[in-house]
């Protein structure tokens, strides 16, 4: 199994409230799994997140779409992210019969992440990720043990860091070589003036954002496919459940590496 591909799968917190989704990621998980895949799982959490600064009455703003995290925020957002979100989906692929272990960008040191600021905010306690130790998330893929991983990482400061779960997910793609990183969502992949498209060069995909073809929630998966693409992941695919499981889905690939090329290789 050393040698087998590896997929990131990228789940959004919205799915993680669903029932339907959970259960059929679960029945996916399991049928890749005997064709020899190799899952890393990584989700959000933004519902949960939300949901316990309103219950709790702590406010928060977005800055370009990025949650502002306070000091008091981040409390609540490593409950909703590394507890309710993380639990709930290790949860369910166990009881489906994956082995499987909840992680956070903290354990093992696995993700480094710097403070990130935009247009000169200062967004609190929110990175961006530098640096990726995957040789310690190896023996657990080796083991046939699926890492189901919240965005929460590390800083060189020692704090913790809430970090955007498409970043998290790229940085992942990357740094393990994996065959594919996944964008789940709810529908069956890119659609450009009303028809589903089943492959964009990661080079074109600003162009069409520019020109309003692709916006939206869409933008940051694939902005994030893209970037893996240029840096040697062989495909991004953006996608739903139903779909990934045959196959299809809207293929990011890059036009400028060559197959089997990194982007060190060039």
């Amino acid at each position: 199994m050393t040698n087998s591909p590896i997929h990131v799968l990228k789940i959004g917190g919205s799915q993680i409230d669903n029932r339907d989704f959970l259960a059929q990621m679960v029945e996916t998980v399991r049928e890749i799994q005997k064709q020899g895949v190799r899952p890393v799982i990584v989700h959000g959490g933004g519902k949960e997140i939300a949901r316990l600064h309103d219950e709790l009455g702590v406010p928060f703003d977005f800055v370009e779409g990025l949650r502002v995290t306070s000091e008091q925020s981040m409390r609540l957002v490593k409950m909703a992210l590394g507890g309710i979100a993380n639990v709930r989906v290790v949860r369910w692929l166990i009881n489906g019969g994956v082995m499987a272990i909840g992680l956070n960008g903290i354990d093992l040191g696995m993700i480094r992440v710097e403070k990130l600021q935009v247009a000169g905010a200062d967004l609190g306690r929110v990175g961006q990720v530098d640096a990726v130790h995957v040789d310690r998330l190896l023996p657990i893929l080796a083991s046939d043990i699926v890492p189901v991983i919240a965005p929460i990482s590390l800083g060189y400061d020692g704090l913790s860091y809430n970090v955007n779960a498409d970043h998290v997910a790229e940085a992942l793609a990357i740094a393990l070589g994996a065959a594919h990183l996944v964008f789940l969502t709810d529908v069956p992949g890119v659609s450009i003036a009303g028809r589903d498209q089943r492959v964009i060069a990661a080079e074109q995909v600003e162009d069409l954002i520019f020109g309003h073809f692709i916006t939206g929630g869409m933008i940051p998966k694939v902005r994030s496919a893209a970037s893996a693409a240029k840096k040697g992941v062989p495909s991004a695919i953006i996608t739903d459940l139903e779909h990934y499981a045959r196959g299809e889905g809207t293929f990011i690939v890059s036009t400028s590496l060559k197959p089997g090329a990194t982007a060190d290789d060039q």
